[in-house]
């Protein structure tokens, strides 16, 4: 059976966790869709580990519909989230609104992620509106790479703290049914997840959070450009993958591969009928 926002919310509601993990492609889904996993990211993060830009900020609402779609394919049971990305949403509430609706009609997204705080309130209580299920981002938010001067750990003084609380009361109000916070230190994260109805999913974000999100390709050992702190690596396929490409790459130029095991056969009679026209 599909999940939904309850989800999230039964997590919130009886001191749960939800699962989140990126995927950006069908094969990759299925398989997490098969391990059990409550949420699939589709992520504007696809802009670094699949299209391999420095940041997010080119990736397009194109980018996102395609691989949005592929994911939803092999999600028979995870809640898809997708991505708004950089100037989808940002200019006026009207983009915002039919931009999620693309991500949704076309993406087959189950929901949108949006980052933003206080400024963007009325963006996602519109899309809220239009009977989309919104999940809210604040901290350390990759669209603000630029203004941030870089990836930085948020909401680490007095005031940066004040500024990440009212950004999260403001993402309650505004409607979203959960809310990202990302690279911010663990206790202020505790904090905001207790006194907020709606549940946390951190990433960098300490164990207090009410689930957690990572990407795959970190904690697989999978993207070498760039590693967080936070990112746990739960298995070695990079090198696993690695591995494989070169044994095959070997079998191939000694001739190896491929073996009689797979190759297909042609009956000898018709082989020397065809050899003999020719």
């Amino acid at each position: 059976m599909k999940n939904t926002i309850a989800v999230f919310q039964k997590a919130k509601n009886e001191g749960g966790k939800v699962t989140m993990l990126t995927a950006y492609d069908y094969t990759t889904a299925s398989l997490e869709d098969a391990a059990g996993v409550d949420a699939i990211l589709v992520g504007d993060s696809l802009g670094m580990v699949m299209l391999g830009y420095d940041n997010t900020l080119p990736v397009t609402m194109e980018d996102m519909i395609h691989h949005s779609a592929a994911v939803a394919r092999g999600s028979k049971q995870a809640f898809v989230v997708t991505d708004m990305p950089f100037m989808s949403y940002q200019a006026s509430v009207r983009d915002a609104v039919i931009n999620a609706g693309r991500l949704v009609k076309e993406g087959y997204a189950d929901a949108v992620k949006l980052e933003g705080g206080t400024l963007f309130k009325e963006h996602i209580r519109a899309i809220v509106n239009a009977s989309i299920p919104v999940m809210g981002h604040i901290g350390m938010t990759p669209q603000s790479v630029n203004a941030f001067g870089g990836f930085k750990v948020q909401g680490k003084s007095v005031a940066d703290a004040k500024r990440l609380i009212a950004d999260a009361k403001a993402v309650e109000e505004a409607g979203a049914f959960a809310v990202v916070l990302e690279c911010v230190p663990a206790a202020l994260a505790e904090y905001v997840t207790d006194i907020l109805s709606i549940p946390t999913i951190g990433i960098g974000a300490g164990a207090g959070c009410d689930g957690q999100v990572l990407v795959y390709q970190d904690m697989l050992g999978m993207y070498a450009d760039f590693t967080p702190k936070f990112a746990k690596r739960f298995a070695d396929v990079g090198e696993v993958m690695k591995d494989g490409f070169k044994r095959y790459i070997e079998e191939v130029k000694n001739g190896s591969f491929p073996s009689k095991e797979h190759t297909f056969k042609i009956d000898e009679d018709t082989m020397k009928a065809v050899t003999e026209d020719n």
